[in-house]
């Protein structure tokens, strides 16, 4: 290509290499975000001097079991590096008890592996891990109904604590304005029904449940009243950049921490594009976010919102755990011939089933744009059985694509996937 532009995909462990047109490709990255100089010494100063709360050591006199929420294997938070320095603080204020809770919502259990690698051994030596299991009904408890109706039903360890905290990292999320916060406990700590009364198709499907919202978004209203009738009594969330650096800690009072943190990112991870393009690629933002093709709907669902309608997406995410073969979300794509038929499933009074909004989600971007997807893990056969187009040669397909649209047509590529989420100018 006499003009081509090679750009550095997120994907998997290793990135993928593509040449893209110069001339006709538009590139948007996260803004670049030094990570702080001293991880450690900021951690440790949010601890101490927080927003909106008394210091983290302090809050352990009258506590005797603490409870620490964390991410899953799915989610990039570098909880390896930001656990001790909470352990630390715990234990200086007297915490002899303390269990890190991995907030799986509806995801499957972390293997010993996964939890080593997350957390760190000296987090493994220094206290009990579990795994939140939504199916375990031995495990769960129930506090109630939220105004609007939803099953308040959490993990029994997290409600008998008597301290409990959270630790996530914020960046836009596709349905819940951001993440991090109060979204660890629900759906993180969630029952199964309560995850499907937060991720009911009424709900999805409101405009306010979208990337970047999070005043008039019914998904994060619920959240947030889950959070206030079971209380957080404190809140870690940290901002990162592509390197897993971290770039701001925000620690506090639950909402006041988000609310700084969520202003902060915003600020860095939305960007304005003055029109849509008839070809976006994305990705997931690599390992362990592009881990399989159920999370991988949010770099599809990232890149809808600047594509036109009848263009065409192309997603590159690995998927080395495959759709996953664990949860609903393969089989209710493959038991619909296609995605409209998808859609009128998950959509029809009654219907209610783990997994159904994220077959929504990508059956509404695929209503306004056609979608392939380049992966390794999966075979072509799984990818067509998911409704949508593999693909061997992103570039080459690219150069195809813009062919067909015109001269004119013009290409959008985000590397980082959702990591940076654009939006057309109104």
């Amino acid at each position: 290509m006499k003009d081509g532009r090679r750009v550095r995909l997120a994907y998997g462990r290793a990135g993928l290499e593509v040449e893209f047109p110069a001339r006709r490709t538009t590139l948007i990255e996260p803004r670049p975000v030094k990570g702080l100089p001293d991880e450690n010494a900021a951690l440790r100063e949010a601890l101490r001097r927080p927003l909106g709360s008394r210091p983290l050591r302090e809050l352990v006199a009258t506590a005797g079991r603490v409870s620490v929420a964390v991410c899953d294997v799915t989610r990039a938070i570098p909880s390896d590096r930001i656990l001790p320095v909470v352990l630390d603080e715990l234990e200086a204020g007297g915490a002899r008890d303390v269990t890190v809770l991995v907030a799986t919502g509806t995801h499957r259990e972390c293997t010993p592996d996964e939890l080593k690698a997350m957390l760190g051994q000296d987090v493994l030596d220094r206290c009990r891990v579990l795994n939140h299991n939504c199916l375990d009904e031995s495990s769960l408890l129930s506090v109630g109904l939220t105004k609007r109706g939803t099953a308040i039903r959490l993990n029994r360890v997290w409600l008998e604590s008597d301290l409990r905290i959270t630790t996530g990292f914020v960046e836009p999320h596709f349905f819940a304005g951001f993440s991090g916060g109060p979204k660890l406990v629900a759906p993180g700590l969630a029952a199964l029904d309560t995850v499907l009364d937060l991720h009911c198709a009424e709900l999805i499907g409101d405009p306010g449940a979208t990337w970047g919202k999070i005043e008039g978004n019914p998904i994060q209203d619920e959240i947030r009243e889950i959070a206030r009738r079971t209380g957080i009594h404190f809140s870690l969330d940290v901002a990162i950049n592509r390197y897993r650096e971290i770039t701001g800690v925000f620690a506090g009072e639950v909402f006041e921490a988000h609310a700084a943190a969520c202003a902060s990112v915003r600020r860095t991870a939305m960007r304005e594009v003055d029109r849509p393009f008839e070809v976006v690629v994305t990705t997931n933002s690599g390992y362990p976010l592009d881990l399989n093709l159920y999370q991988s709907v949010k770099g599809m669902s990232a890149a809808a919102r600047i594509v036109r309608p009848g263009g065409a997406i192309i997603c590159a995410a690995e998927c080395s755990d495959g759709i996953p073969d664990h949860g609903r979300y393969g089989q209710i794509l493959a038991s619909s011939p296609g995605p409209g038929e998808v859609l009128a499933k998950v959509t029809a009074p009654g219907f209610r089933c783990r997994d159904q909004w994220q077959a929504q989600i990508q059956a509404q971007v695929q209503l306004k744009a056609k979608v392939y997807l380049k992966s390794e893990g999966l075979s072509p056969d799984r990818i067509r059985r998911a409704h949508l187009e593999p693909v061997d040669d992103v570039g080459d397909l690219v150069q195809v694509l813009l062919d067909e649209a015109g001269r004119d047509a013009r290409v959008c590529v985000l590397p980082e996937g959702p990591q940076t989420i654009p939006y057309v100018r109104e």
